[in-house]
């Protein structure tokens, strides 16, 4: 009987897998409206109380997205006020969504690698991962793996979509 052989694994081939730079902790949201009045309405003094007699230590650790669920209008100092007051206990703040921390994460880790190792390999940018990798990450890694590919590939070694190769 024949030996198996994994050509994958033998090939110069190199998987360049999003996950891996997944940064772990937990991601909280702060939802601006629970101190306007009914949701809506910025009243400047009792703003300011609510931030100050609020319990910021519970993100101590936490990577922190401030929103607001509602349509109401806001200052721009209101959430630079609220950063404030979570920034000594959070790893991160950023204005947004959940969404939009995730991808300010992954533009951070994508922006500290040393891509010099992909120079002159093919690459697959792997597609599929258990957690949750924005597509926006797939953008910052294609840029910086650009310069340094022969070539690259989405997906699977098995499955791959050709996206670039050098001339």
């Amino acid at each position: 009987m024949d030996e198996i052989i994994n050509k994958v694994a033998n090939s110069s081939l190199q998987v360049f897998d999003l996950e891996d730079y997944y940064v772990p902790g937990i991601r909280t949201q702060i939802d601006i409206s629970q101190w306007l009045f009914e949701g809506f309405l910025l009243k400047e003094k009792d703003f300011r109380e609510a931030l100050k007699n609020y319990d910021w230590s519970q993100y101590q650790g936490h990577f922190v997205a401030i929103y607001c669920s509602t349509d109401a209008i806001i200052p721009a100092w209101a959430s630079i006020l609220v950063t404030i007051c979570v920034s000594p206990y959070a790893e991160k703040v950023v204005l947004g969504t959940i969404f939009d921390l995730e991808t300010s994460l992954y533009q951070d880790i994508l922006s500290k690698i040393d891509y010099k190792k992909f120079q002159d390999k093919p690459i697959i940018l792997k597609g599929c991962s258990k957690k949750a990798v924005p597509e926006s990450a797939y953008i910052f890694a294609i840029q910086h793996l650009l310069p340094f590919a022969k070539s690259i590939m989405y997906g699977e070694a098995c499955s791959a979509v050709p996206l670039y190769k050098r001339r």
